[in-house]
């Protein structure tokens, strides 16, 4: 037996768990599972327990293999990765990049595995532009809990494929997938970054209406400890991949994505508190350029910062930290102000808070990105109050047609998931169909009601 917990370190749980890649001993361990079930699990970089099961079975797929010997096929000239699902984005990159190609989508790590990419149906600063992860699989097989294995597809039995996409790994275990890469002409990022002062300025810049939807890339950083005037200002940063000669490199496709420092085994509670956070937040933004500044960076400082400090999530100390992330529509910003000046006013420190505006949804029922606005904060999990607070914010974002993402949570209620995801009904009725007896189970699933209880007891 181990114990486990998600990324935000919160909630442990002790299961079973099985690390493997062999689809005999998957299929085996799957047959004789207890009556808790069983769960897949990649690197863990969910934040809240998508990936535990409490008294069950954990099934611990990833491949720590040199990039050159990773099970993963690219064809150079169409860009399809023929890939299993326990490769972890890293090491696509680190096969993919130095050949002229990129994964069409990226979370802000790069250490989550394909099949979790899946299952979490991942977004990243370019959805607006390109969608996400699961509208770049053009095929996957997956395990179903009574051993049998089936080829997904968007015309391949798209209800089952649509179902496991962001279906966060309920439906059974995806085993490959083929994916469709995109291609690039070097390893940099042109970036534009500038500097907001308020909310309203952050929302013209962002809009539809205006220039973002040049960019394939934008996101920004907002700072939540900021009031009156100030409030909701933000560095903006929106880019591209560089050209051959935007690069100025002679190597363009040279990619060096080595870990620079690691948090230290032990932190203290409460050193990302109000008053380090809001000096970080002073530092930051001042050092932002006032006006509108072109910068070539590399792929991991551009797309996975936090990468660079490995184990980060220490930071927070033993009391871990929780991830908040929501999606309103694209009229309701007086819901996305309302809830930044609530944190605002309550001094509620966040050490990453990023807003993204999302494009249209695609057709998983339970993938999260919408057309809309999407804020995601780093809370520290023992702040006094927090639960209280985060329920007031849940039943604003709710009632104006918002929802919350299940990769991240470890908060929200069952009736909150019902009644941000209106085609959840219709999910739970495929789930059931894929898997007749209850075996895939999770403690998130518990929690939120992702599955019938009833089932396999």
């Amino acid at each position: 037996m181990q114990r486990l917990s998600g990324w935000g370190r919160t909630a442990w749980t002790v299961a079973d768990v099985i690390s493997t890649t062999d689809v005999d001993t998957i299929r085996s361990t799957v047959a004789h599972a207890n009556n808790r079930g069983v769960i897949a699990r990649g690197l863990g970089r969910s934040y809240g327990a998508a990936a535990q099961n409490a008294g069950g079975t954990v099934v611990e797929l990833t491949s720590e293999h040199d990039p050159m010997g990773i099970d993963a096929v690219l064809d150079p000239t169409t860009g399809v990765l023929d890939v299993a699902s326990s490769v972890s984005l890293d090491s696509i990159l680190r096969l993919c990049v130095p050949r002229g190609w990129f994964v069409p989508v990226t979370p802000g790590t790069r250490f989550v595995t394909v099949g979790g990419a899946i299952a979490s149906d991942v977004h990243g600063k370019n959805h607006h532009f390109d969608g996400s992860f699961g509208q770049h699989v053009l095929s996957m097989t997956v395990m179903l809990a009574s051993g049998e294995i089936v080829s997904l597809s968007p015309s391949e039995n798209p209800v089952w494929f649509w179902a496991t996409v962001g279906g966060m790994g309920l439906t059974g275990i995806v085993l490959r997938a083929s994916i469709q890469m995109l291609q690039i002409e070097s390893s940099k990022v042109r970036v534009e970054t500038e500097r907001l002062a308020n909310f309203d300025a952050v929302c013209d810049a962002m809009s539809g209406d205006g220039d973002d939807d040049k960019y394939r890339y934008s996101v920004c950083w907002v700072d939540l400890l900021a009031t009156g005037s100030a409030m909701g200002r933000g560095v903006l940063t929106r880019g591209d991949h560089a050209t051959v000669a935007e690069s100025e490199s002679d190597d363009p496709l040279h990619y060096d994505p080595r870990l620079r420092v690691s948090a230290p085994g032990w932190m203290p509670n409460g050193l990302l508190n109000k008053w380090s956070i809001k000096a970080f937040n002073e530092t930051w933004y001042r050092k932002a350029p006032a006006k509108r500044h072109i910068g070539i960076e590399s792929i991991p400082a551009f797309f996975h910062p936090l990468d660079g400090v490995n184990k980060w999530n220490r930071l927070y100390g033993s009391q871990g930290f929780i991830q908040y992330q929501f999606i309103v529509p694209l009229d309701r910003t007086d819901v996305l102000r309302k809830v930044i000046e609530t944190f605002s006013a309550a001094g509620v420190a966040s050490f990453l808070a990023v807003l993204k505006r999302m494009g249209p949804q695609n057709l998983a029922p339970l993938s999260f990105p919408t057309e809309g606005w999407t804020l995601t904060l780093d809370i520290a999990a023992g702040i006094k109050g927090l639960a209280e607070l985060l329920a007031s914010v849940d039943a604003m974002v709710l009632d104006a047609g918002g929802r919350h993402y299940l990769a991240k949570d470890s908060h929200v209620s069952p009736s909150a998931v019902r009644r941000g995801y209106p085609r959840f009904e219709e999910w739970m009725s495929t789930r059931d169909a894929m898997d007749p007896d209850g075996i895939w189970r999770s403690d998130l699933a518990r929690r939120l009601g992702l599955v019938d209880l009833r089932r396999n007891s």
